[in-house]
């Protein structure tokens, strides 16, 4: 069963915001942004507060709930 541990990709898709155009707001790389979309890592509470920011949505909805 595949983990998924943050909606960022979710998140983007909602509000039409492309992963480039986050990682240019939030000051990564693509690679990163690419990286947390795909759950292959996950940002720090501090980046996921900015992207929450970014996407103006509350930082919880980027979280997965159990």
């Amino acid at each position: 069963m595949e983990s998924r541990l943050n909606r960022i990709k979710v998140a983007l898709v909602e509000r039409n915001v492309s992963q480039k155009e986050l990682a240019t707001k939030i000051g990564k790389s693509f690679s990163t942004v690419n990286a947390y979309c795909a759950n292959r890592q996950q940002p720090t509470l501090e980046t996921l507060d900015l992207i929450a920011k970014v996407l103006n949505v509350p930082m919880r909805t980027l979280v997965k709930e159990d």
